[in-house]
């Protein structure tokens, strides 16, 4: 036994996760306002199926963490956020986008106002996610170096890889370009 009271180390596990789940978001909501991030991370996630949490996530671990995370990495954050995913937000991002077009009444100032709803509700259905990748990502030991643009690059490629594993394919040059726009506004953003 380590002299320590019954749940003291989940309770550092737990502090730990709580400053990475504040930071990242705070990271994710700042990066994603920056100059073409928002339409890039939609793009990949309509064209690869990338879950842009996710892909949030693993640009903070890599520049804010220093850790490159590898292809069992990101099966396992999928795996961690998988279910919260399908059965949570998914659903409220396509009843949101469903109120754009009908059914009847909809569109109208009245399903507007519920499509705004549902759009905070999804919101809070990330944060709610981002918490998830959080207590993932505070397993991993954090590195106190840089990492180089390239293996940024990398890291945010095997999201990207993975999301497309489902959908069969590689990634275009245009989704390649997308990644290193990502890079290196995230990388603006960390300096």
């Amino acid at each position: 036994m380590s002299g320590e009271a019954p749940g003291a180390e989940r309770g550092a596990t737990a502090g730990v996760s709580q400053a990475i789940d504040t930071e990242s978001w705070s990271f994710a909501l700042e990066l994603y306002a920056k100059p073409g991030i928002a339409d890039a991370c939609l793009q990949l996630q309509n064209e690869c199926g990338v879950d842009v949490m996710m892909l949030l996530m693993a640009t903070f671990a890599a520049v804010r963490r220093g850790i490159a995370l590898t292809p069992t990495d990101i099966g396992g954050m999928d795996a961690a956020c998988r279910d919260w995913r399908e059965q949570i937000v998914l659903p409220l991002r396509r009843l949101r986008t469903t109120l754009k077009s009908g059914p009847a009444p909809a569109p109208n100032e009245q399903s507007e106002k519920l499509r705004s709803s549902i759009k905070a509700a999804e919101l809070s259905a990330e944060r709610l996610q981002n918490e998830v990748l959080a207590q993932w990502l505070a397993k991993l030991p954090s590195q106190s170096r840089a990492l180089q643009r390239e293996t940024i690059i990398s890291a945010l490629r095997a999201v990207i890889d993975f999301a497309l594993q489902r959908r069969g394919g590689e990634p275009s040059a245009a989704q390649l370009a997308l990644i290193e726009l990502i890079v290196d506004q995230a990388r603006a953003v960390s300096s």
